[in-house]
C-alpha cells in the first residue's frame, strides 16, 4: 500500500512538470534604441535646413540652344563715306562708351563738303550785302517792294544752304582736314570689327565696319521638337546652364515662339530673354535649357530639394531635424525627380525640417 502511494505521488509530480513545460513563454516587446547623437557646435554651423512643402507636380523638358545677341541692343555701323583709314582706336571685345571715337577716316568726299561749306558761307555774305542794299534803296524809294522780297528770298536760301551743310557735318562727325570721325552710337562691347588701319573703304560697300552690343540683356535661342511644341508657352520660366558655368543656373522666360518648323532639322525655335548684368553669358555659347510644365491633373505632393535625398542600400532616406539632439533617419518613397526638385509619395509631412547640407556626415554618425 505504501509503495502504491509513493508511485502515485511520483506520477503526479511528473505530470505536473510536463504540463508546465508545454506552456508558451510570454512575448517581450523591445523598443528601438534611441540615438544619443547630438550635433556638435562646429557641425551645427555647417548644416543647412530645408522645409518639406506641398507643391504642384511638374515635369521637365530639356532643350538645346545657343546664346545670341538681343537685337534691340545691337548697333551696326556702316561707313557714310569712302576713304583712307587713318586710325582705329578700339579692338574686338572692348567696352566703349557712347560718343567714344572708334576710327578716323580721311575722305575726298569730306573735302568736297568742306568746299561746299566755304562756298555757302561766301554766298550768305553776298546775299546779306544785297539785302542791306535793297532795304536802303526801298526806304529811299529807289526800288520796288518786289526787288526787296527777292533779296530777302536770296538771303534765306543762302542761310538754308549753310544749315544743310552744317547738319551733314554733324551726321558725319566731320572735324577738320577732311577727316570723318566714326563714333559709338551707344555704350556696349565691340562685337564685330571689319576695319583696319591704312586700308581703303568705300561708302557703297554693303558690309558694316563695327557692331556694338550692350549685352545687358541676351537671348537664348532653343530648339523644340515637334512632339514637344504643345508643352511650350510664352512666359514660361526656364533654367539655363552652359559649359562654361556648369554649376551656375541662369533664369529667364520664354519671350517668343517662332511658329515655323525648320524643314531640315524639324525643330521650332523659341526665344528666351535673359538678364546678363555680369556679362557672363556670351554670344555663340551653347546652352542647356530646362522648361518646367504642369503634370496632368494638377496633382500636388510633398516636395524637397533633390540634394536632400540620401541613396543607401537601394533605398532613399532623409535626415529629419527637430532639435540638435533630436534627429531621425527616415526612409521615403519617391514619386519622381524633376531637376532640382524631388516629389515624395510617402514618408514626410509638410513643414518637417530636413538637413540639406552635410547631411551625409550626420547620416553616417547616426548609423554608427
Amino acid at each position: 500500500m505504501r509503495k502504491k502511494l509513493i508511485f502515485t505521488c511520483i506520477a503526479f509530480i511528473t505530470g505536473s512538470y510536463t504540463l508546465c513545460s508545454c506552456q508558451t513563454a510570454p512575448t517581450v516587446t523591445t523598443e528601438p534604441a534611441t540615438s544619443s547623437f547630438c550635433l556638435s557646435d562646429s557641425l551645427a554651423t555647417n548644416i543647412k535646413l530645408d522645409t518639406a512643402l506641398t507643391r504642384p507636380v511638374q515635369n521637365e523638358l530639356t532643350l538645346s540652344g545657343k546664346v545670341t545677341f538681343d537685337e534691340k541692343g545691337v548697333f551696326k555701323i556702316f561707313p557714310l563715306v569712302g576713304g583712307h583709314v587713318l586710325d582705329v582706336k578700339v579692338e574686338l571685345g572692348e567696352f566703349v562708351q557712347r560718343g567714344q571715337i572708334l576710327a578716323v577716316i580721311k575722305s575726298g568726299e569730306i573735302a568736297d563738303y568742306e568746299k561746299q561749306l566755304i562756298e555757302a558761307r561766301a554766298n550768305l555774305q553776298l546775299a546779306q550785302k544785297n539785302l542791306d542794299v535793297a532795304q536802303d534803296m526801298f526806304k529811299a524809294g529807289l526800288t520796288s517792294e518786289r526787288d526787296l522780297l527777292a533779296a530777302k528770298k536770296e538771303h534765306q536760301n543762302a542761310k538754308a544752304d549753310i544749315q544743310k551743310i552744317q547738319e551733314i557735318f554733324k551726321i558725319y562727325n566731320i572735324t577738320r582736314n577732311s577727316e570723318y570721325v566714326v563714333k559709338a552710337p551707344a555704350a556696349g562691347f565691340i562685337a564685330e570689327k571689319n576695319i583696319n588701319r591704312d586700308t581703303q573703304i568705300r561708302s557703297d560697300d554693303a558690309g558694316n565696319i563695327f557692331t556694338i552690343s550692350s549685352m545687358n540683356q541676351i537671348w537664348v535661342m532653343a530648339n523644340v521638337y515637334e512632339t514637344d511644341i504643345a508643352k511650350i508657352e510664352s512666359g514660361q520660366e526656364v533654367e539655363v546652364t552652359t559649359l562654361s558655368y556648369p554649376d551656375k543656373i541662369f533664369r529667364g522666360k520664354i519671350d517668343k515662339s517662332m511658329n515655323i518648323i525648320d524643314p531640315e532639322t524639324r525643330v521650332m525655335k523659341v526665344r528666351i530673354r535673359m538678364e546678363n548684368p555680369d556679362y557672363l553669358l556670351k554670344p555663340e555659347m551653347f546652352a542647356t535649357v530646362r522648361v518646367k510644365y504642369g503634370y496632368p491633373g494638377n496633382e500636388q505632393m510633398i516636395t524637397v530639394a533633390s540634394q536632400d535625398i540620401i541613396f543607401d542600400k537601394s533605398r532613399n532616406f532623409v535626415v529629419v531635424y527637430r532639435k540638435k539632439c533630436d534627429l531621425e533617419i527616415r526612409e521615403v518613397e519617391i514619386f519622381k525627380t524633376s531637376g532640382s526638385q524631388t516629389y515624395i509619395k510617402n514618408g514626410l509631412q509638410e513643414g518637417e525640417k530636413l538637413i540639406s547640407q552635410n547631411q551625409l556626415l550626420v547620416y553616417n554618425a547616426l548609423n554608427s
